[in-house]
């Protein structure tokens, strides 16, 4: 799906436990052979963790030198799941995160 379509569907969910990180990176069918990233499950997350009615945010970054982009769940409190390979030498910035953080979860 387009990337816009999928921002505005995720832009309209508001809740998600941040345990199902780990449930959907587990939950990779063995005969999937294609491509499963950090989007891929980032996106997963949310969507599962809204239709459990809990809150949480999917975030895009990138970083320099090499660029690189990632994609990772951010919940109110400020706790990110996915960014284990994160570099404080080069660390993410983020670009977009949807639903939009309120002033409160800043």
């Amino acid at each position: 799906m387009p990337l816009g379509w999928l921002l505005a569907a995720v832009s309209t969910l508001r809740w998600l436990p941040a345990a199902v990180d780990g449930a959907v990176r587990a939950a990779r069918p063995a005969w999937w052979s294609g491509r499963l990233a950090c989007m891929e499950v980032s996106l997963a997350t949310v969507l599962v963790v809204a239709v459990c009615g809990r809150r949480a945010h999917w975030v895009h970054g990138s970083r320099p030198l090499p660029n690189e982009a990632h994609a990772w769940v951010q919940t109110a409190t400020g706790t990110a799941f996915g960014l284990e390979d994160d570099d404080p030498v080069r660390p993410w910035v983020v670009v977009r995160v949807t639903p939009a953080l309120a002033a409160s979860d800043r």
